[in-house]
């Protein structure tokens, strides 16, 4: 069964842009390397910075961030260096999808 994950984050003002920038490399390396679905970036009306990222199962999840070291790779310690506060991730089944690829 297909799997997603919601994370949330306070970015530091004045580093929103340099923070999806690094998000934008971190999560296509993430989908070349491990399969994802690919995941998708929001900013809520409060600031928040929200991602949804999807996966063919849990099982994929886990195992690509145990196989690798994301958080050594430059993308992903700038991503680290612009977050001011990170919440908790929420993992979700995926009961319907009616996304639709892009054109």
């Amino acid at each position: 069964m297909n799997s997603a994950v919601l994370y949330r984050w306070r970015i530091k003002p004045g580093r929103e842009d340099e923070f999806a920038e690094a998000w934008d490399e971190g999560t296509r390396l993430i989908h070349e390397r491990c399969g994802s679905y690919g995941a998708i970036l929001h900013q809520g009306e409060d600031g928040l910075f929200w991602s949804y990222a999807s996966w063919p199962d849990e099982a994929t999840r886990q195992r690509c961030f145990a196989d690798n070291d994301w958080f050594s790779m430059p993308c992903f310690k700038v991503m680290q260096d612009c977050i001011a506060e990170r919440f908790e991730e929420s993992r979700l089944s995926v009961l319907r999808d009616q996304l639709a690829e892009r054109a």
